[in-house]
């Protein structure tokens, strides 16, 4: 069943949809799996793009609606997620107030000053290096920004971090569901396996829910890389069911779909080990395709580690999804 979600919700486009699907075919001899790429890295305009625009377009709409003149956001310092945020904000002519946590001990005197957050700063937003410790429950910065910007006279819209715990959320990675079918159809293919990052939880669960309305039915699998793989099921769990109750479908399945690893999320969030080091040195020395050391190189590691390990059947065809991320990667230089 597809849902064509842009008939039932508003939505301000902000991306180059569809986002490209393309065989990695040096990585699929490399690996003998046969793997394909989503690159929804490169599906828009707005600051390197990456997967929130696909949220982000579904709450822009709200917030307009709604009459807000500013978008309050959180994240940690060198958050793809903020980085959009301040990208959209900018679009619709909005200010824009940045809670930057500290969610990563990374050495490095220059990690609070390039990558995401240069460009978030660049684009105008205010960004507030103050808070710690990753975790998807509401934070007290946050709803301090939030009543700053009340206290100021302004209206604030209020994004939760990776724009997940939202009424929202799910959507766009719901709709995304169809976008992939109606791309197989096209190429003649069917991806029996999908593998994605998943931290905050709305892009794995909006995938569940719409790759589970289709009457094909395949793996969706999230690689973990919060380092807390009951945290992230169940911030995955309540999206999930959550957006099925929003689009009129059944939940009584959707847990039995929820398949998280967390065999690959390294030390802590935010934190590469060798393993996502080399996946991303691989990706990019065999395809020109370049993974962050959060979430895509993490993603990316599992992928590898699962079709070499014969976990991936050969003759499997495989979607990796690309998020994003990559601007992350001039604040871990030190790490290659």
């Amino acid at each position: 069943m597809a849902l064509r979600l842009d008939d039932r919700f508003p939505r301000y486009k902000l991306g180059f949809w569809p986002s490209p699907i393309h065989k990695l075919e040096r990585l699929s001899a490399e690996l003998g799996v046969e793997i394909w790429a989503k690159r929804d890295d490169v599906s828009s305009g707005l600051a390197f793009g990456g997967n929130k625009i696909r949220k982000l377009e579904f709450l822009a709409a709200d917030a307009v609606a709604k009459g807000c003149d500013t978008l309050v956001s959180i994240g940690n310092i060198q958050s793809n997620h903020t980085r959009q945020v301040a990208a959209v904000a900018a679009v619709l002519g909005m200010r824009c107030r940045l809670v930057q946590e500290t969610w990563t001990k990374w050495d490095d005197p220059a990690y609070d000053k390039v990558g995401n957050i240069l460009l978030s700063r660049i684009m105008g937003a205010e960004t507030l290096l103050e808070g710690e410790g990753y975790s998807t429950s509401v934070k007290e910065t946050w709803e301090r920004a939030l009543e700053q910007v009340r206290r100021d006279g302004g209206t604030p819209y209020a994004i939760p971090a990776g724009a997940s715990d939202h009424p929202l959320g799910g959507l766009g990675y719901a709709g995304f569901a169809d976008e992939v079918a109606d791309q197989e159809a096209d190429l003649g293919v069917f991806f029996d396996t999908v593998i994605t990052a998943t931290c905050t939880g709305s892009t794995q669960a909006g995938m569940v829910v719409g790759f589970g309305a289709q009457d094909r039915q395949r793996r969706v699998i999230g690689i973990d890389t919060a380092a807390d793989a009951a945290m992230t099921r169940r911030a995955v769990t309540k999206i999930a069911h959550a957006t099925a109750e929003l689009i009129g479908l059944g939940t009584a399945s959707l847990d039995q779909q929820i398949l998280i690893d967390p065999r690959f999320a390294g030390p802590d969030y935010g934190l590469p080990d060798e393993p996502t080091l080399d996946a991303i040195r691989l990706a990019a020395r065999l395809e020109g395709m370049l993974t962050d050391p959060v979430y895509e190189g993490k993603s990316m590691a599992g992928l590898i580690h699962m079709a070499r390990s014969g976990e991936l059947e050969p003759g499997a065809r495989v979607l990796y999804v690309h998020l994003g991320g990559a601007p992350a990667l001039n604040a871990y230089h030190n790490a290659f």
